[in-house]
């Protein structure tokens, strides 16, 4: 029996909120490796266009030196913006297992404000199961975070954008 056949479909993270912001502020903040780095992670060589491929750290584990390799796949400005979210190493179970997944996030305006629906896709499961249950949690917090940073660039009332502080 090969590992395909052991693997259930993929599972996906998804978060939904809407944010008392216009989403071209939204926007700024999930593309601007500076402002990245207060909601999430510090992105190394970010650049918002495709095919750019750029790098998170966080805490390593085993083999897994703990990098985050993301290539930046689709960009719609202030709409839908995709990467790549790939990292582990083979020899780890748990924490630092190979992930090879997308993030997509998407941008929809709405009264008083902006729809932001994050879905990390492609979570392998049972292989992947530690990093889905963390990311679960975890994703919600930085939505929090990118909220926060987001409204910290937005400090007037964006009555011309429909958003309402």
């Amino acid at each position: 029996m090969n590992d395909s056949a052991l693997q259930t479909d993929p599972q996906a993270i998804v978060v939904d909120e809407v944010f008392p912001l216009a989403p071209a502020t939204i926007w700024k903040a999930l593309t601007t490796g500076e402002l990245i780095a207060r909601w999430m992670m510090a992105p190394r060589g970010f650049e918002p266009v495709p095919g750019n491929r750029f790098t998170f750290q966080t805490t390593p584990a085993g083999e897994w030196d703990g990098v985050i390799h993301c290539e930046v796949l689709e960009v719609v400005p202030c709409e839908r913006f995709v990467y790549g979210w790939r990292g582990g190493h083979p020899g780890n179970e748990g924490y630092g297992a190979p992930l090879d997944t997308m993030v997509t996030w998407t941008l929809v305006p709405v009264d008083h404000g902006t729809r932001v629906r994050l879905v990390h896709s492609g979570f392998v499961l049972p292989k992947n199961g530690t990093a889905y249950r963390n990311m679960s949690e975890g994703w919600k917090k930085v939505l929090r975070n990118l909220d926060e940073v987001s409204a910290d660039m937005d400090p007037a009332p964006a009555s011309s954008s429909g958003a309402i502080h």
